[in-house]
C-alpha cells in the first residue's frame, strides 16, 4: 500500500484530567463518571456547575471555554472551544447537545473535505438560556439571554434573547412571555 500523502493523525490523549489543571474551577462543580476534558488549562468553570456522565469538554490551545455559574450540562454533551466558547450563567445544556466552534472550508474538489482549511468562529450562549436534547449549535452563533432551543434543532444563525427556536435549521417560533404579575 502507498504511503498516505498527508501527515498522520495524532492522539489527543485519553481525556483524563485533574481539577488543579483548569484555568479556573468554581466550587462546587460536579463531574460525573466518564467525563472527558481536553486542555483544561484553557477552560474556566464557574461555581455550582454540573457536568453529566460521558460529557466531553474539548478545550483547545487556540480558544478559551468559559462556563458560567449554575450551569447544567447533560450526559454525552460535546462542547468544543477552538474558536472560543462562552456559556453564561444558569444555562441548561441538554443531553447529547453538540456545540462546535470550527468547521472545514471548501478548498475545491481536489482537496478532501477532511483535509481542507479549518475555519474558527466563537459561540456565545447568553445567561438563562436552555439548549434542548440533541441540539447542534454551529460555529459563529450567538444565542441570546433566556432563549430556548428545541430538541434536535440545528442552530446555524443567531437567536435573539427570549426566543423559542426549533427545527432544522432552527427558526424562531415566538418570544417567551413575561411572567404574570404576583
Amino acid at each position: 500500500m502507498n504511503a498516505v500523502p498527508y501527515p498522520p493523525f495524532r492522539s489527543h490523549g485519553d481525556g483524563s484530567f485533574s481539577r488543579d489543571r483548569f484555568r479556573a474551577l468554581g466550587d462546587p462543580v460536579v463531574f460525573e463518571a466518564g467525563v472527558l476534558v481536553f486542555h483544561p488549562e484553557t477552560i474556566r468553570v464557574g461555581s455550582g456547575v454540573y457536568v453529566g456522565h460521558r460529557a466531553m469538554l474539548k478545550g483547545h490551545p487556540r480558544g478559551e471555554m468559559l462556563i458560567g455559574d449554575g450551569c447544567w450540562i447533560g450526559q454525552n454533551a460535546f462542547l468544543h472551544s477552538a474558536g472560543g466558547l462562552t456559556i453564561g450563567t444558569n444555562v441548561g445544556i441538554g443531553p447529547n447537545v453538540s456545540i462546535l466552534t470550527s468547521q472545514h472550508g471548501e478548498d475545491g474538489r481536489s482537496v478532501p473535505i477532511l483535509r481542507s482549511t479549518l475555519h474558527f468562529a466563537p459561540v456565545v450562549i447568553g445567561d438563562d438560556a436552555d439548549i434542548g436534547l440533541g441540539a447542534v449549535v454551529l460555529p459563529g452563533v450567538t444565542i441570546g439571554r433566556g432563549a430556548q432551543i428545541g430538541a434536535g434543532a440545528v442552530v446555524a444563525t443567531d437567536i435573539p434573547k427570549y426566543a423559542v427556536a426549533v427545527g432544522v435549521p432552527a427558526r424562531v417560533l415566538r418570544l417567551r412571555a413575561e411572567p404574570p404579575p404576583p
